[in-house]
């Protein structure tokens, strides 16, 4: 692919700009890949189902399609370009040469012929995510994990599944509050807490069932494992959270995906019928802890056995242990990973608390030898 220094896209339009041109007016846009078109008024930003189109706006986080440039690529560029071959270009800054065109009866982008990146990379390399490897860690978290070195897959899975159930400390309903005091502390306001969807910094002791108060949030639901708040899953701190009690009411039991409308009070979270996408900052931190409940809980402790699905919406019976969507979840992970607070949540959880860790905050790259 083609990189350009920001200086050399000076002669490119902006997205609006583009939008407000004439049919037949030759272009060069810059702006930011946001998803994919697949209907008339209707842009998904994963599964990506072809490499035939995309969705261009000025705002990395748009999410109307009325503000959006839908660009038809070519056969030649759309094993480089295309969003099914390239997830990973979603948000990407680019600049198009074509023919502006209506396309899924929407202001559009025809008979493109260069797609380049514009170079918005910072001016010295970014750190590599710590914990990456069995070298970043403390002695005492690479002897936890020993037994599942050098394996992949269903082996790995198997040896992570025994390491994280042994010797674990399961704790009462109640013994929530106190304990999430101390794992989502806020660390620059002592007393109080850090509220997973919202992101706000709350008092540690507003908790309760008030609309601004903060609630125990199961991100995964326990009505999609079938285990209510009984010691075990329903009280496990790797994926209860603070949460805002109307956000966390409107999250109810969805399945995790991309795209939808604003929630409204949780800023850069949407929401639609059958999912819920939470803001950029957490995107990995929630895949993470679904990842590990399916993981950690594999139906011989009396529970469900829970996985990870690619369908979301289900409500059926047969959909009892099942939470999507896992292609999301996974990108999710790899476009967001562990931060300092991720990381030290899950040290209180095993220093203070339950006496096990989440092995994908430790060794990120586990999840891609697993899924």
């Amino acid at each position: 692919r083609t990189l350009l220094d920001p200086a050399a896209t000076a002669g490119a339009t902006g997205v609006a700009q583009a939008l407000a041109s004439p049919d037949g007016t030759a272009l060069s846009v810059r702006g930011h890949l946001v998803g994919q078109p697949v209907a008339p008024g209707e842009v998904v930003r994963g599964p990506f189902p072809s490499d035939l189109a995309l969705a261009v706006a000025d705002d990395p986080g748009e999410r109307d399609p009325a503000r959006m440039l839908l660009v038809q690529l070519p056969a030649p560029l759309r094993s480089t370009w295309g969003l099914a071959s390239h997830p990973e270009l979603l948000g990407a800054e680019v600049v198009l040469g074509g023919e502006r065109a209506s396309y899924f009866s929407a202001a559009g982008l025809k008979q493109v012929d260069a797609v380049a990146l514009v170079d918005a990379a910072p001016a010295t390399p970014a750190p590599a995510p710590a914990s990456s490897a069995a070298g970043d860690l403390p002695a005492v978290v690479q002897e936890y994990y020993a037994d599942a070195e050098g394996r992949s897959g269903d082996d790995l899975a198997r040896a992570l599944h025994e390491i994280v159930s042994t010797d674990v400390e399961r704790l009462r309903y109640d013994e929530l509050w106190e304990a999430l005091r101390d794992t989502d502390a806020d660390p620059a306001a002592p007393g109080r807490v850090i509220e997973l969807y919202t992101g706000d910094s709350v008092p540690g002791d507003a908790n309760g069932g008030d609309p601004e108060e903060w609630n125990r949030e199961h991100v995964w639901p326990q009505s999609r494992g079938g285990f209510g708040t009984a010691a075990g899953p329903g009280t496990d701190l790797h994926h209860v959270r603070p949460a805002d009690v109307s956000v966390n009411a409107d999250r109810s039991s969805l399945d995790f995906d991309d795209g939808g409308s604003p929630q409204g009070e949780a800023a850069d979270t949407y929401r639609d019928a059958d999912s819920w996408e939470p803001r950029e900052a957490v995107k990995g931190d929630v895949a993470r802890m679904v990842l590990y409940m399916a993981v950690r809980y594999e139906g011989g402790d009396g529970f469900a056995d829970l996985e990870v699905s690619e369908q979301v919406g289900r409500r059926d019976l047969d959909a009892l242990g099942h939470l999507g969507r896992l292609s999301t979840l996974l990108r999710w992970h790899e476009q967001d990973p562990p931060d300092a607070f991720e990381r030290a949540r899950n040290d209180a959880i095993f220093e203070t608390w339950q006496g096990n860790r989440n092995p994908f905050v430790d060794r990120p790259e586990w999840v891609a030898a697993i899924w």
